[in-house]
């Protein structure tokens, strides 16, 4: 496979899209075939399984069925969505991938970070994204954004201030797991500035510098 896969994480409130957004348009203008998804969801029945993962109104959800309904939804838009635009050669731009249930389900919920890296390797084998791109934004921010914006609040979303604060631990740990791959933007700044930061990320791999990763 020649194609790229990319992927944007982040807590709750990074502003990912709108990165997600700015790299589409830079790819764009630099004629580069590209696919943007995003996770969970992509496709018709991950997205239906999206919709019951992030349901308010399934407070109940047991930790260990959170993960795997995740690891469901992505497998089923691995196969679909992810494998098919890879094979393809295109640039693939996916919102939040693998590294989202090792922090959320792994870290956060207590399940075990190489647990929940085993249950996702059963579903989409050994593929990793060739570059992740974490949006850093403290935990506090990114939930002050969430609910002064107009997207609408998830599950997630209205977890404990403590939860998000663990999530954050988590991706930090896969930070320095995976930091080949792994490139922190301080997602602090003004949403210009960390466009073209994450513009720049892309481009050393793109054009050269690549540090080993492609």
């Amino acid at each position: 496979m020649n194609g790229k896969f990319i992927t944007f994480e982040g807590p709750e409130g990074s502003g990912k899209t709108s990165v997600i957004k700015g790299v589409v348009e830079f790819l764009t203008n630099e004629g580069y075939r590209i696919l943007t998804t995003r996770e969970p969801g992509g496709n018709k029945i991950a997205e239906s399984i999206r919709n019951i993962i992030l349901d308010n109104n399934n407070t109940e959800m047991d930790a260990h069925a959170e993960a795997l309904l995740f690891a469901a939804s992505r497998s089923q838009h691995f196969s679909e969505v992810i494998l098919p635009a890879l094979q393809d050669n295109k640039i693939l731009l996916c919102d939040r991938f693998i590294d989202s249930s090792l922090a959320y389900q792994g870290h956060a919920r207590g399940l075990g970070i190489d647990k929940v890296y085993e249950i996702n390797k059963f579903a989409i084998g050994d593929l990793l994204p060739d570059l992740t791109l974490f949006i850093d934004v403290p935990p506090k921010v990114g939930l002050k954004r969430v609910f002064s914006n107009t997207r609408k609040v998830d599950r997630l979303d209205l977890e404990t201030l403590e939860f998000h604060e663990k999530v954050y631990e988590g991706y930090m740990i896969i930070a320095k797991k995976y930091e080949n791959r792994f490139k922190i933007v301080d997602g602090t700044q003004p949403v210009e500035k960390v466009i073209k930061d994450a513009i720049k990320i892309i481009k050393n791999i793109l054009y050269g510098d690549n540090n080993g990763i492609w």
